[in-house]
């Protein structure tokens, strides 16, 4: 059991223009393929990725921004909720719109969503997290995480957010 509790209910959510605002991120870390750790030795970036509650596919940690914090917080928090790691919220992946068929309400009746994305380098994975009796975690390589990916949005945000901020930044 966690001595975490997850955040449950709509009283603090915030709303834009019909639209509810979500923050996630893209949990990585990077794992040294030569096991002896030489200094030449190769690392890979691998993601981790949880089940969906809903259906087949895998997913990024994400959910509802609440007015009493940042969206970089939402974000952080969602990463221990859902997927029980903690890091350094490092960049900024992007904004992506979706359609929840899960979360429509008075404020956004046709589920429309805003998710703010961001990388986070995992410096821990907790033994014990609030939704680990329905969450499973999976690390995956990039490839395998766009394979598996259950939403198109998650998918892009992996492929030309991420991946693009892999390549061209000087944090990672």
């Amino acid at each position: 059991m966690s001595d975490l509790v997850a955040r449950t209910g709509r009283l603090q959510q915030r709303y834009e223009n019909g639209y509810r605002l979500v923050a996630g991120c893209i949990p990585f870390r990077y794992r040294c393929l030569d096991e002896s750790h030489h200094e030449n030795s190769e690392n890979v970036v691998e993601v981790l990725m949880i089940n969906s509650t809903s259906g087949p596919g895998l997913l990024f940690p994400k959910g509802g921004w609440e007015n009493d914090e940042t969206v970089e917080e939402a974000a952080v928090r969602e990463a221990i909720e859902e997927a029980g790691v903690r890091g350094d919220l490092l960049d900024f992946v992007g904004d992506y719109n979706f359609k929840s068929k899960t979360h429509e309400d008075e404020f956004s009746p046709e589920g429309l969503c805003k998710a703010a994305m961001f990388a986070l380098l995992v410096k821990e994975e907790l033994n014990s997290r609030p939704e680990q009796s329905t969450r499973i975690r999976s690390w995956l390589t990039i490839s395998q995480a766009i394979q598996n990916c259950r939403h198109a949005w998650m998918k892009e945000a992996l492929e030309y957010g991420f991946c693009i901020i892999l390549l061209t930044s000087d944090a990672f």
